[in-house]
Parts: structure tokens; sequence; C-alpha cells
């Protein structure tokens, strides 16, 4: 039997470059956590002056970006951090990572050879302060581009058609929408660059010394690249901006190896110079890894800065609604996530409206309130939601006399605000009926075997007791919330591996028959709530649908 063990007392670094913040994760070769740390972006990189860490337009037009230069300093501040710990890097032989999905970076002409010749007497910011056609990198939560939307739409034969191709729809976050943006309102910036990247690309440009490519995954958010032949798609590229394809490069699986960490590192922390560098992915790809998600009934969950839920398809089905990607570490299956952008700031912002702006309050107002809230339906958008496509603005309801056991002839009224606990219930029911409606729609397993959850909000108890019963099945979680770095740490492993034995190999190979002695093991937290209660929560579901579709007919953007 071959034998796919990890060379001893070898470590395995991932990072996780997110909207907020950059953190890193070592494991060892029996697949637990050495050491991790985190650096903050509004707190410890002030200067940057983001909020969230990002900069948001004021005229209020949905234009979302953050500062590339910003996430260059944070990598070198962590490795600072990292190099202080004690942290052996001579020892580390594979590094990869995961970065916000969608989120771009512009590299100017001749930059190529700026990358390649990195002083490691120097900072890395200060030697790459003018590699860029633009300092601002469009993020996932900008929303002002739904007019390119439309337009690529439209050049392929319509929304249907595009999501064929490419997994997904138009959607305003895709980088395929923002640099034809970039392309029609600053031309010079476009003709003046010379490589476009994703986070996860950039991040993995930086450590190679490089052009990384960017992998079949992260790709797969971009609305650019053909999902079945994984292949930029000539008639999406010709939709989108002139010359795109030489500025992209070639894509790569995500368990291929970029390339060798970059002398820079080697002479700066120590590094090993054989230490490769895996192809970097998405945070939800890298998520999906590090839940160790390969059965399809199961359904993971990430509480973050956005919502996500997601899954696993032998076959790419795309609809109108959500995406298909593929699985960043089976190139036989795909992913299947739905996004929803009103997440953790949103539940934070009824936290400090209505519950002293202590989650002691916001989980007791949760638990004293009784399931179902009385009919009280919240829609809460604090900023553009993506499911449903509705603008930002707060909409509640009151189902007169709901009991949970008929909807027929069920009347309601609009409500200017309701009481402080009610508003928190409202906030938690809202977000979950809508996302199980929407992955039920999209034909994820009803109801799911068990769903994994992740994310900041994954260690908040309350707040799981309200999904379990939504959901109608027993929740698990991982040992760390953050799910994404732990991947990360994970596929450089795989990566490693497969570089190791010239072929792709199961990532499961890897922790088969000890899962529960590694990092990645999962414990039941909170099981199904009561089966009484499911077919009420149905029904308030299928109700607050009902709302929903008639917001999105008077209000959507279309």
């Amino acid at each position: 039997m071959e034998d796919y063990s990890l060379p001893k007392d070898s470590l395995f670094l991932g990072f996780d470059s997110s909207t907020q913040s950059c953190k890193a994760t070592v494991l060892d070769s029996n697949l637990n956590i050495v050491t991790s740390d985190v650096v903050h972006f509004d707190s410890e990189l002030p200067h940057y002056k983001t909020k969230d860490g990002v900069h948001r337009n004021p005229s209020g037009d949905g234009r979302i970006v953050s500062p590339t230069l910003m996430w260059i300093e944070a990598l070198e501040l962590i490795l600072e951090k990292l190099n202080k710990s004690g942290l052996d890097f001579g020892k580390i032989v594979a590094v990869s990572g995961s970065g916000q999905q969608h989120g771009s970076v512009y590299w100017k002409k001749g930059s190529l050879a700026e990358l390649g010749k990195l002083d490691a007497s120097k900072s890395l910011k200060d030697q790459l302060n003018d590699a860029f056609s633009t300092n601002e990198s469009p993020v996932w939560m900008d929303s002002s581009t739904t007019a390119q939307c439309r337009e690529i739409e439209n050049a392929v034969g319509g929304a249907l058609e595009l999501s064929r191709l490419t997994g997904s729809r138009g959607y305003e976050r895709f980088t395929g929408p923002q640099i034809r943006k970039i392309f029609q309102t600053q031309p010079d910036v476009y003709a003046d660059t010379e490589r476009i990247s994703l986070v996860s690309s950039f991040m993995a440009c930086l450590l190679t010394g490089s052009y990384a490519s960017i992998d079949e995954t992260d790709g797969a958010g971009m609305n650019l690249m053909d999902i079945k032949e994984r292949v930029w798609s000539k008639i999406v590229l010709e939709a989108t901006a002139p010359g795109l394809e030489e500025k992209l490069g070639n894509v790569a699986p995500a368990h291929a190896v970029a390339g060798l960490v970059a002398p820079y590192f080697v002479e700066k922390y120590h590094f090993d110079k054989n230490c490769v560098v895996v192809q970097w992915s998405g945070d939800n790809p890298n998520s999906l890894a590090g839940l160790t998600l390969n059965t399809p009934g199961d359904l993971a969950i990430s509480l973050g800065t956005s919502d996500t839920v997601f899954g696993i398809a032998s076959e790419p089905r795309p609809r109108l609604e959500g995406h298909v990607f593929p699985n960043p570490v089976d190139p036989k299956s795909y992913m299947v996530m739905l996004c929803y952008k009103n997440g953790s700031l949103t539940r934070e912002d009824i936290r400090n409206k209505y519950a002293e702006q202590s989650w002691d309050t916001f989980n007791n107002y949760l638990e004293k309130t009784s399931p179902l809230n009385g009919g009280k339906l919240g829609f809460y958008y604090k900023d553009h939601e993506i499911l449903p496509p509705l603008p930002v603005g707060f909409h509640r309801y009151v189902l007169d006399n709901f009991t949970g056991d008929s909807i027929e002839g069920l009347k309601e009224h609009e409500a200017e605000e309701f009481d402080g606990a009610s508003e928190v219930r409202a906030v938690i029911e809202g977000q979950f009926l809508s996302m199980r409606a929407h992955s039920e729609r999209f034909g994820m397993p009803n109801p799911p075997k068990r769903i994994i959850a992740t994310g900041g909000a994954s260690a908040n108890q309350s707040i799981l007791k309200s999904i379990a019963a939504i959901f109608g099945c027993d929740i698990y979680t991982v040992q760390r919330p953050d799910s994404a770095s732990l991947g990360a740490a994970l596929r450089a492993a795989h990566g490693w591996l497969c570089n190791n034995k010239g072929k792709f190999v199961p990532i499961s190979c890897m922790y088969e028959n000890k899962l529960e002695k590694t990092a990645l093991s999962c414990k039941l937290l909170m099981p199904a709530g009561d089966p009484q209660l499911l077919p009420k929560y149905t029904l308030l579901m299928k109700k607050r649908t009902e709302i929903e579709d008639r917001l999105v007919q008077k209000l959507g953007r279309q």
C-alpha cells in the first residue's frame, strides 16, 4: 500500500488574507496546529484608514475597495509576528493560502521585473509601492457594476447562458464585471496593466517573486472561466474587455505548485530554499478543505463578514442564483455555494441598536423569545444584498394570528419597529430562513445530513440553536472558527504530497482513520431542534419567501 505520510518534523504554513484581517496557521506532519497568529487591518494598520478592512465610497454608489499595499504590509507584519514567536521557518516545506474571493489587483507594466529582484534588506511594501496601475482593489462587497453585469450577460445570450458557461450569472462583486468597469471608466489604468491577479494569486505572486496563476476554483468566481473545460471562456473574455486573456495568464489546478518560495523570504526569514508555494485559492474553497467536507449530504455554513452556505456536487448544474466552482481538493467534483453580503456586520448593527452593544444581551434576548417570534419577520440589509438582490433597507412585517399550523389566508402588516428582543430574533430567524429557502431552491439537501458551522459567529451557541431548529439537523463545529487559514495549511500539505508523488492524490489519504487525532476533527455542538417545530418553520419560510419575492419585484436590482 502506498505511503501517504508527510515527512516527520516538517511544517505546513497556511495564510488567510480576508476582508478584515490576515491570519496564519501552521500545521505539523500529524496535521495538528503548532502556532497561529493574526493581523487586524483597522487596528494594526490604522494609517490606511479602513473601516472593516475597506473604504466605502461616501456617495453611496456601492463602490467598495481596499488598499492593495495594506495586504502586502499585513503579510510582512504577520511574518514578523511568527518570527518573534520562535517559529522555525526552515522546517516549513510548503506554504499555501486563502484570499477573500473576487477582489482584484492590477500590476503595472514592468512589475514582473520588480517582483523578481526583491531585496531582503528592504520592506516588500517600499519596493512594490509603485508596482500597481491602481492602488485600490475592488473587493467582494462592491456593488457598483450592475450595468457591466447586464452588458456581459446580454453579449453571451442572457443571464442563464452566462451561468451555464461560467457557473454563475453576472454578479456585481465578480471580477469580470469589475475589470469591465475599470476598462470603461479608467481606460489608462487598464492599458497600463500587465497582469490582473485575484487576492489569492496576488499573495502567491509575493511569495514566489513572480506572477502566479489564478487557480481554477477561485477563477470560477470571476464570470470569466468555462466551468466545464476549466479554461478562460473566449466568448466571455471578448464581452468583458479587449486583450484580457494575456493580462490574466493561465489557470492552474488548486493542488498545483505555483513555484518555490522567493529568495527574499529565504534570506529574510530563513525559509528553506526548496519550500514550495502551493496555489492559493479563495476563502470559501479553503474553508471547504479545512472542514473536510466530502459527503454530498453535508452542508457547511460560514458565518463571517458575509454568510455563505456550501456543499459538494458531482455534476455542475448552474442556475440563476448561487454559484458553482470546481472543488479545490477533488478535480472530479464541484463546490456549490450561496453567498449573503449581510452577515456579521448586520448582526452587530442590530446588537448595537437593540441589545446594549453586548453579545450577552443579544444571546439572552434570543434565548428568552420564542421560536417563530410570534409571526414577526424582518429583512435587514445594511449593505446591498446579493441574495435576494435588494438595496440597502430594513423591512419589518407582523403575520396576524400566526400559529405555525397554516399560512392559508394569512395576512401580514408592515411594522416600523419591534421591541429589542424581537428585533434580535427577527434578524437571526430572517437570515437563516432566507438561507434555507435559497439553498433548497438551489437543490442542496433538505434537510441536510448535518451542518458544519465555521466563521466567527459559529462560536455563538444561541445562534447555532436557531440554525439547528430552522434547518432541522445536527450542527457540528470544528476546533477553530478560522477554517480558511487551517484549510490553506492543509492544502499546502496536500499540494506538497501531490507534487512529491507526481500525481493527484485524494486529500483524504492524509487523514484517513486518524481524523479525530488532528486539528480537523468535528464535534457535535447542537443537536437538531424540536421535530414539531420544523414544519412550522417551513411554513414561516414559505410566507417569508412570498414577501421577499414581492420586495424583489418592487425594489430589486434587475
